[in-house]
Formats: C-alpha cells, sequence, structure tokens
C-alpha cells in the first residue's frame, strides 16, 4: 500500500480548524485523561514536516511539499518563506519537497539541508546556506547526493535527521509492490536503507562516510548503515534517558501490518530490518517476491494490522522529551495516516508495551515534528499543524 493516499490529493487550502470531530474548540482539542491536547498554529500548504532549528528558539519551520519551507517566529507565520524551489520538486502523490535538517553548527555554519524528489524523480538531498535567521540564499544550493528512483513514485522515504555532525536518512525501496527488484536487501544500491554520511565536502567529493560505518571495505555501499526497509518515511532519535541513544524507525509496511523498529543507534550499524522477506513480524509473500527469510534480522518492538482501524501507513513520531508534557515524557507518539488517531506506547528494546489512543484525532496526519525547545508538533497533509500541549 502506497504510504501517503492523501497526498495525491491536492492541498485545497480548505482544511477544517478542527483537530476532530468532537465539537470541541476549533482551535484546541482535549483528550480526556491524557493530560494532552492539539493547539493549531497555523494552515500550510500540503505540509510535510516540522522541525525547529538549533540556537533559534523563537523560529519554526513547515515544509510544504510542493517545494517550500514556511517559517513562523513567535508563532506567528511570516509573509516570505524561509526557502522555495518548488521549480526544482517533483510533487504529486509521495513526491515533493519532505523534510529539512539544521546541523549542530547551524548558528555558525548557516548551512542547511533539504531532502526532495526531483523532476526527474530522484531522491536528491541539497545544502543551502542562510542569509539571515528567516530567508535562506537560494543561489548557495549544492548538491550533495542524488539516490537514482528511475521508475516508481512512490517509496521515496524522506526523512532527514542529524546525530551530532553527521546526517542520516531513510530511502524507501524505489516502489511497486513487494519490492520485485529486492532493492531493500541488495547492499549495492542505496534503496530500502537508512544512509549515515558527514554531508560536508572533503577529498573534492560532495560529503564523507564516516569510516565506522558497518560496509566500509566490506562488499557493500559504504554510505549504508542498516537495510532490509520498506519505507522508512518518519524515524527519530530517542535521547531521553538512554546511555545511548536509540532509534525509531515507522516502517511502512505493505498490504498487511506497520511496524516499528526501535534499537540503539550503534546495534543499528549493520542491521537488516527483514525487508521484503519479513513484514512486521511474519513472512512475506506474494507473487513478486520470492526473497527467503535471510535470518539474523532485527525484529520490530511492534506492528499493528492493517485490520486496526482501517490502518494504512505508520507516520513514524518521537520519543517525547518535552518536560511539559508530563503524562507523556519517555512515551513514543505516533499515528496512522488513515486512522488518524494520536497514540502512545511504552517504547523498550525488548518489545513496546501500553500501546493507546490519546483521544486525540488527525485528518491524514503527514508528520511529527520536533522544534528546538523540544516540543512536539504534527501536520496534517490536509494543512493544519499543530503543537501537543499540556491541558
Amino acid at each position: 500500500m502506497a504510504l501517503l493516499l492523501a497526498l495525491a490529493l491536492p492541498a485545497c487550502g480548505s482544511a477544517s480548524d478542527t483537530a476532530s470531530t468532537s465539537g470541541q474548540s476549533p482551535t484546541q482539542e482535549r483528550a480526556k485523561g491524557t493530560g494532552v491536547a492539539l493547539k493549531k498554529i497555523g494552515s500550510f500548504d500540503a505540509p510535510t514536516y516540522v522541525t525547529g532549528a538549533p540556537g533559534y528558539p523563537k523560529l519554526l519551520f513547515v515544509v510544504e511539499q510542493p517545494g517550500q519551507i514556511a517559517v513562523l517566529r513567535d508563532g506567528h507565520r511570516l509573509g516570505k518563506p524561509f526557502l522555495d524551489i518548488s521549480s526544482q520538486v517533483s510533487y504529486g502523490g509521495e513526491r515533493g519537497l519532505l523534510s529539512v535538517a539544521f546541523p549542530p553548527d547551524y548558528p555558525r555554519s548557516k548551512r542547511f539541508y533539504v531532502y526532495y524528489t526531483d523532476n526527474d524523480g530522484n531522491i536528491r538531498i541539497d545544502e543551502y546556506k542562510r542569509g539571515t535567521p528567516t530567508r535562506a540564499r537560494p543561489a548557495t544550493r549544492r548538491q550533495v547526493i542524488v539516490i537514482p528512483h528511475p521508475v516508481n513514485a512512490n517509496h521515496n522515504g524522506g526523512q532527514l535527521q542529524f546525530l551530532g555532525n553527521l546526517l542520516y536518512f531513510g530511502t524507501g525501496d524505489g516502489g511497486s509492490a513487494g519490492d520485485p527488484p529486492d532493492n531493500a536487501q541488495n547492499k549495492e544500491v542505496l534503496l530500502g536503507k537508512l544512509l549515515r554520511i558527514d554531508p560536508r565536502p572533503a577529498g573534492g567529493k560532495p560529503y564523507s562516510v564516516p569510516p565506522d560505518n558497518p560496509f566500509v571495505g566490506k562488499p557493500g555501499r559504504d554510505e549504508i548503515y542498516s537495510y532490509g526497509l520498506r519505507n522508512p518515511f518518519r524515524f527519530s532519535f530517542d535521547t531521553t534517558s538512554a546511555k545511548q541513544p536509540r532509534i525509531a524507525i515507522g516502517d511502512v509496511g505493505q498490504n498487511q501490518f506497520e511496524e516499528l523498529d526501535y534499537t540503539t543507534v550503534a546495534a543499528a550499524g549493520g542491521a537488516n530490518f527483514g525487508w521484503d522477506a519479513i513484514e512486521g513480524f511474519h513472512k512475506y509473500e506474494d507473487e513478486n517476491s520470492g526473497t527467503p527469510d535471510p535470518g539474523g534480522t532485527v525484529k520490530p518492538i511492534f506492528a499493528y494490522p492493517h485490520s486496526r482501524d482501517n490502518s494504512c501507513s505508520i507516520i513514524g513520531g518521537y520519543v517525547v522529551r518535552d518536560s511539559r508534557l508530563t503524562s507523556l515524557r519517555g512515551r513514543y507518539v505516533y499515528a496512522d495516516l488513515c486512522e488518524g488517531e494520536l497514540r502512545a506506547l511504552t517504547p523498550r528494546l525488548e518489545k513496546a508495551s501500553n500501546d493507546h489512543r490519546l483521544g486525540l484525532q488527525v485528518e491524514s496526519p503527514s508528520s511529527f515534528g520536533e522544534d528546538d525547545q523540544h516540543r512536539l508538533y504534527v501536520a496534517s497533509i490536509e494543512g493544519p499543524v499543530y503543537r501537543l500541549v499540556p491541558r
């Protein structure tokens, strides 16, 4: 099943101001018993990601699928976008401008990175630099990496995340049911992977590969950090209390199961998450797939079937770090594109527990995000973006 069915719908700017159909306030929807509410911060053109930037706590950036990044200052949207690359973006279905990431040294270096599908349908990561805190300089564009995605329009991945100075990004398997080329298991291609690079130019090349990446000096592309992923559209790092940082990957399933992969970042190095031999906890069998179970795969800590409230595509979220959300602190918040219900669970390396509804409904959720103060946001592809707030 395609990741974002709703992305194929044109953004018409007519989405409701409500976060639910329950008749609550049009700007703040409360969840009974959770101490959490949704506060609307604005409406946007098919928002696909929300984030802050290091050193700029008053700014919030909202990525819009057609190719712009809107910027808010103190909660107010500015009249001009932070960046507009619409002419370079192939927009429609699951394609478009999908995320932005700011490195830890952003206040000094001024550089940042965008993930999008270009006019040929390929996955592209480019570097830009800002001119002012609220305006980028389009002329500073520098190509970092282009990953061919020539055949199908779906399964483009889309997440960029920094951990330290290294850039992690997740790519889809290239599309079509069952990954018929077996891209996800093929360590010679960059599709269906979690990749890790230093995006700064070095040695005459546009980026460098950390020498401790798991396939450096071994068979496989050096950029690969993990493999066996179908469409890791959203992943995040958990640095709440663990001695070692952990990674949570919402990997979108095929026809039956959605899964959450959760392990230490160190253990993810070289890990095989099993696709297209395994979907969720089960062997994947399809007329397009003859991939045997490779063995030694990392199993998800949680999976749910599409029969759960007509679910279709997991929208991976974050382990909550916002100290104001006391009832959710340390819990992983996520959603499903079709179900639309925000949910939380307790993540553990062995398995998740206490998966439950939060009583908060968002139509066609497309992404979660954090700002520089660790406040948590959720975007609807229909336009609204909300912040999770205590009630």
